[in-house]
């Protein structure tokens, strides 16, 4: 199989072709690797790739779900798989080991997928790009040296360029939708409680967090929330499942909802005109198809629910970091940590069980006023982000100028004011590659929907897909134009 072919297909497709015997596992691994060998040089989104998944693959040892035998990558942040490297990006767990699957990572072999490689993510993924001293910076394929979004730059990138048609990420304040966004991928983040964090964690910042994939279609999204929507036993959030399959359900036209639209800053980032006017475009089609869509944004200080959500984060911190420095055999320095990690390392050290409590409180205010507005409309469409991608250095853990007083500002209100709010409430939202900037960068659409209405939102997002499709939109970065 060529390059050109093997991108041609989502996940699904490639599956296929799998199933019905037209290519092997083996042959769809060692198409990826040519892919990643030949891309990753200028996207740098694959941070190692595991040779006995590659031309060392057991076809036996995969799963028989849907996605039998398609090439996928973990995120190296949560998507643990016993004996390998698990770094979060940080010098200071260079060479960590992981000791053990997470549940995830069990469904999703189950579903078929190989596990071939680990994307990139930068230092704890606590950045909106995936910049980092341990790997290098990600680019989105779009653009050389402009940020691929974060913190599941990699994965994305690595799908937007045509190496693996599906990879997995984590989102707890737009993780998985900024990428989406400035890459011009599919990128969903499902409602708190759909994916289970177990066993390692009960939560993920204490119900901001959550875990699932980044796609270029669709129907791979919701055909992968069929395959991980699958509680573990001491999952603290349980939540209503639809009783017909997501798959099934996508090829569903929505009923007609009450959507509300908005461009307006939540935190003080204007909105760059052509992205506003997309989003406009977008209502505009919604109403064509029958929606009762209308202007109206949520009323949300939303600077001070990031701060408060950064408190949130940021409490326990130092000894999470201090536990990594134990396994990893590596001392917390200057040396070992990026220069804002480090700044938030010391400030973890100092802050009081009343900076978390009041922080808590502060997050339970902000999810109480955001969930008025869901009491009058079913969906929230929005810019994923308010810029497209920006170039390397904009937002990354290695500035120099940033204090803990003004972190929230300079690293995060830029890629997360329109993706944090849909952490707050715990809602689903995906961002869709709907726009194409004049400066030649994806535009992400987002829509958002009530706490468990994901299969809403597929529908809606499918509906979108059909009318104003993306695939035949290439970067220039890809595997289509590689010579193989």
């Amino acid at each position: 199989m060529n390059l050109s072919e093997y991108a041609s297909y989502d996940a699904l497709g490639l599956a296929e072709l799998v199933a019905n015997k037209h290519v092997s596992p083996k042959e769809l691994a060692q198409t990826a690797a040519r892919a990643i060998d030949a891309l990753n040089p200028a996207v740098n989104a694959v941070v190692e790739t595991y040779a006995d998944r590659i031309e060392d693959l057991d076809e036996r040892t995969l799963g028989t779900g849907p996605f039998r035998g398609v090439p996928f990558l973990i995120k190296d942040f949560f998507g643990h798989e016993a004996g390998r490297t698990i770094e979060f990006g940080s010098r200071l767990c260079r060479g960590m080991i992981s000791q053990q699957d997470t549940h995830l990572c069990e469904l999703f072999k189950a579903s078929g997928v190989n596990i071939l490689g680990r994307s990139a993510a930068p230092e704890y993924s606590m950045s909106g790009t995936t910049e980092s001293a341990l790997h290098g910076n990600t680019s989105t394929p779009w653009k050389r040296g402009y940020s691929a979004g974060g913190s599941t730059g990699g994965g994305m990138a690595a799908v937007a360029a045509g190496m693996v048609p599906i990879a997995h990420g984590s989102d707890i304040a737009g993780s998985i939708r900024i990428p989406a966004s400035m890459c011009g991928g599919v990128g969903l983040k499902p409602s708190r409680g759909r994916v289970s964090l177990g066993p390692l964690q009960d939560e993920n910042g204490f119900g901001l967090g959550q875990n699932f994939v980044q796609t270029m279609s669709v129907r791979d999204a919701a055909a992968m929330l069929d395959c991980v929507a699958a509680p573990q036993i001491g999952d603290p959030f349980l939540i209503p499942k639809p009783e017909a399959s997501y798959a099934a359900l996508t090829r569903m036209r929505p009923p007609a909802l009450r959507i509300g639209w908005s461009t307006k800053p939540l935190m003080g980032v204007e909105v760059d005109p052509e992205v506003a006017r997309a989003v406009e475009r977008t209502a505009a089609l919604l109403a064509e198809m029958g929606h009762h869509v209308s202007e109206v944004s949520p009323e949300l200080d939303g600077l001070t629910a990031m701060r408060h959500m950064t408190d949130v984060w940021f409490f326990g911190f130092d000894l999470r970091l201090e536990g990594y420095a134990k396994r990893s055999g590596h001392t917390i320095t200057p040396d070992t940590l990026e220069p804002v990690t480090f700044k938030i390392y010391e400030h973890a050290r100092q802050m009081k069980a009343a900076q978390f409590v009041n922080a808590l409180a502060g997050i339970n205010a902000a999810r109480r006023q955001l969930g008025r507005y869901f009491a009058q409309h079913d969906i929230w469409l929005c810019p994923t982000t308010a810029h497209v991608a920006e170039p390397w250095g904009t937002h990354n853990l290695g500035r120099t100028d940033v204090t803990i007083e003004n972190l929230a500002e300079k690293i995060f209100r830029g890629p997360c004011q329109f993706t944090l709010p849909h952490n707050i409430l715990g809602i689903p939202a995906i961002s869709l590659p709907l726009a194409l900037h004049s400066a030649g960068l994806p535009i992400g659409i987002q829509v958002g929907a009530r706490p468990a209405n994901e299969h809403i939102i597929l529908q809606l997002a499918a509906a979108l897909e059909e009318a104003m499709p993306w695939r035949g939109r290439v970067p220039p970065l890809h595997v289509t134009g590689s010579a193989d």
